[in-house]
């Protein structure tokens, strides 16, 4: 009998089946507008079904008809890596759409309000006035994203993690159903700074998991710490539909007086390395199910690390923010310790990423760095610094972004967000095409693509066509990668209960608290004044804080209140406010607040308007003051020499100094504490001998001030910086100089140095201080 082949009947049967099912390896679900498709073997994909975006079946596999051409392109096929696909997206683009592209929003609440940076509307309308929801977008929003063609939005202030993102899926859908489909990348400054009055306790949640400061996480000295810091942030940025941290800030912190100096991550530069390298690795790098490729993922958010070259050596402390702290400056010529933290930090991870996506040069004129084409200009503007540097020497591949508003025209030597220094003659368009040719691809709170093509068009006129194209196409393949590799252009939308349920979770807000804890730093406890007995009874007295301003130059209001969550402090002991019924003291302060270096008030009296910024909370005169300063010059002054010697300023709030000495005089003999808010190094010579206990800490919540002080965790927190004997060896300390100032030594013998700190055993000395000490 004659064999039969079945064969070729399965393989028509299986044909058969393949036309009955498809021809697909992938399914859909969702009832709403946004569907999720899901490939077998392959990634996930989101789309608004009011977009216009279709589904191609190529292979069985699944993919999004992004530009709607009907066809499958290279920067559509997900099977592609990130650079294929950004180079062939980038192909295609108009210089209007790259123009687009390079553009990075000024601040966006989420609703939009009338701010210091700018008024936004809905339907022409203020949003209290106009109906809206506050997930929706605003008249401006939708401008600059289908006018300007902007593809990166930052998010300041929002409502809640689910209008967050509800917020996110609409610009996602907005963005998908025009042009070639290329989603939003939002990003976010740091936000997941403590508030001192919340409580904490098992099972509370919140808008937003809490973590202690910068300085904090830097007093820890474990890089384990701050990593997993990342990677929790990281998992509640991609839930609020943000994918770029404008962070970590890894200035060295060479210069006591600077207004930044609590972004940082301290003075040494090694423990800043490795901190920046712990941050980086913790944000960007995606595990298991949620890696993509190359350690990118949907749980990777790009870094942004700045200040490119360090902003830290501002000279007399004054931020450059403002035209008074443009400068600064290298007396040690000592840019190499500044590079530290990038070089051999963020742009060496030991996760698969590789290296932090994007740089932020600072404001600042590096006086006198740029030895080759001798131009003191904005870091952004330098070519010596971006291309020289960043790029050729240490080849920096990724992003640069400027700080916000360097295109903007300076208003007056203290006018905040105004910040083109050296570039002042130049009109907007010339500096944004200087930008463009020093190796900059984006400009930082710019809303407008007008600038840009005006830029290309100069370069085209100088260079041609073809070389502007190339230049132009550069920067975007550069920007489309940072988007690609986070998986944006499969799926940018958000499961807004899966939101709500990430965001400020049970288990983040506990690990936030438990970092805080870590990162407190006792510095004195004479007589073991610590920890104190729970349910004894305290003195607090209230802090009188007179009306001021802020950084930005604001009004604040005067007040008279306590200076800690006095319901949480009920928790722990019996209050009092009468000292001669309490066991002991309680004062709550912050570090010495003496404004900005710049005074209006001097200038009508004659003077230059530069006050010195004081680390005490006492007058202070600056009879050894530099003079000359070493940088100065303003289209807005007719002199250069910005010295402030023999001038004279009082710390704003000076009234925590009396509330110490005043709690001292009514405790008479019985224990007096002092927990201080650290936002710089400070003076303890006016206080310390007056008080039993000291503890210091880094923006955390009150009531891990009270675990400690109650013996529920012990201190294990290291000094991340000197505290300077006197203002003498502060106004002899160099600018660009870690560790050069003489440290305070306090009445038990204990010298306030980098690494310093006490547990309930005395001194510590461990691993960690051996690691980091004087390198």
């Amino acid at each position: 009998m004659k064999k039969l082949n079945f064969y070729p009947v399965l393989i028509t049967v299986f044909a058969i089946s393949l036309i009955f099912t498809g021809c697909k390896n992938w399914s859909e679900t969702g009832s709403g507008l946004i569907r999720l498709v899901t490939n077998k073997g392959g990634q996930t994909l989101g789309y608004d079904t009011s977009s216009g975006v279709k589904i191609l079946t190529v292979n069985r596999f699944a993919f999004k008809d992004l530009n709607k051409n009907g066809k499958l392109d290279i920067y559509e096929d997900w099977r592609k890596n990130a650079d294929e696909r950004a180079r062939d997206l980038a192909s295609k683009m108009t210089v209007e759409q790259m123009a687009g592209l390079m553009l990075y929003s000024a601040h966006q609440a989420i609703p939009s309000g009338n701010t210091r940076f700018g008024a936004s509307t809905y339907h022409g309308k203020p949003y209290p006035e106009s109906g809206a929801k506050p997930y929706d977008l605003s008249d401006q929003q939708i401008k600059f994203l289908t006018q300007d063609n902007l593809r990166h939005v930052l998010v300041t202030t929002v409502e809640s993690p689910g209008v967050a993102a509800m917020w996110s899926n609409k610009v996602q859908a907005l963005c998908e159903s025009i042009g070639l489909g290329i989603p939003a990348n939002n990003s976010s400054d740091p936000r997941n700074r403590a508030a001192s009055n919340a409580e904490y306790y098992v099972g509370s949640a919140g808008q937003i998991s809490m973590w202690p400061g910068s300085l904090g996480l830097a007093a820890t000295f474990d890089p384990e710490v701050v990593k997993f810091f990342g990677q929790v942030a990281a998992q509640e940025y991609r839930a609020l539909g943000i994918t770029t941290a404008l962070s970590p800030q890894i200035d060295l912190a060479t210069e006591p007086r600077w207004g930044r100096f609590n972004g940082t991550f301290g003075e040494c530069p090694q423990l800043a390395a490795d901190m920046a390298r712990a941050y980086a690795d913790g944000f960007q790098t995606s595990i298991g199910d949620k890696a993509i490729s190359g350690g990118w993922g949907y749980t990777s958010v790009n870094t942004m690390v700045k200040h490119w070259p360090g902003g830290g050596p501002e000279e007399g402390g004054r931020d450059a923010h403002f035209g008074f702290g443009k400068f600064a400056v290298y007396p040690g010529n000592n840019l190499k310790d500044n590079l530290i933290p990038f070089t051999e930090g963020s742009f060496k991870l030991e996760g698969e990423t590789k290296t932090a996506s994007a740089v932020m040069p600072y404001y600042t004129i590096s006086y006198g760095i740029d030895t080759v084409y001798h131009e003191n200009v904005g870091n952004s503007y330098s070519r010596f610094i971006i291309n020289d540097l960043l790029r050729t020497k240490y080849g920096f591949g990724g992003v640069v972004c400027t700080d916000w508003g360097v295109t903007s025209d300076e208003k007056a030597v203290n006018g905040f967000g105004t910040t083109c220094w050296g570039v002042e003659k130049l009109s907007v368009a010339e500096r944004h095409y200087k930008l463009i040719m020093a190796g900059v691809d984006q400009f930082g709170g710019n809303n407008d693509a007008g600038p840009v093509v005006e830029a290309y068009k100069m370069g085209v006129k100088e260079h041609g066509e073809e070389f502007m194209r190339t230049r132009m196409e550069q920067s975007a393949i550069r920007l489309l990668k940072n988007i690609f590799r986070v998986g944006l252009f499969e799926n940018p939308y958000l499961d807004v209960d899966g939101s709500k349920k990430t965001v400020g979770n049970e288990q983040f807000m506990k690990d936030g608290y438990d970092a805080q804890l870590k990162s407190i730093v006792m510095l004195k406890n004479s007589k073991n004044t610590l920890p104190v007995e729970k349910q004894k009874t305290v003195y607090i007295p209230k802090r009188a804080t007179p009306a001021g301003r802020d950084f930005f130059g604001g009004p604040t209001p005067g007040s008279v209140s306590y200076p800690i969550n006095i319901e949480i402090v009920k928790k722990y002991f019996k209050v009092t406010d009468n000292p001669a019924e309490a066991d002991f003291g309680l004062v709550v302060i912050r570090s010495p607040e003496s404004g900005s270096g710049y005074d209006p008030e001097d200038v009508k009296k004659g003077g230059n308007g530069y006050v010195p910024i004081s680390l005490q909370y006492g007058p202070y005169k600056a009879v050894e003051a530099r003079d000359p300063s070493i940088a100065g010059g303003d289209p807005y002054e007719n002199f250069t020499n910005r010295s402030f010697r023999n001038k004279t300023v009082t710390a704003s709030n000076t009234g925590d100094l009396k509330m110490v000495l005043d709690t001292r005089k009514a405790m008479r003999d019985k224990p007096v504490i002092v927990a201080v808010n650290v936002s710089k190094p400070m003076v303890f010579s006016e206080f310390e001998k007056d008080v039993n206990a000291v503890i210091v800490t880094f923006d955390v919540q009150d009531q891990a001030i009270l675990d400690v002080m109650t013996g529920a965790y012990e201190p294990s927190g290291l000094l991340p910086m000197q505290m300077p004997a006197d203002m003498k060896t502060v106004e002899f300390q160099k600018e660009d100089v870690p560790f050069d100032m003489t440290c305070y030594i306090d009445t038990e013998g204990n010298k306030y140095d980098f690494g310093f700190g006490l547990n309930w055993k005395g001194v510590m000395k461990d691993g960690r201080i051996e690691k980091y000490r004087m390198k």
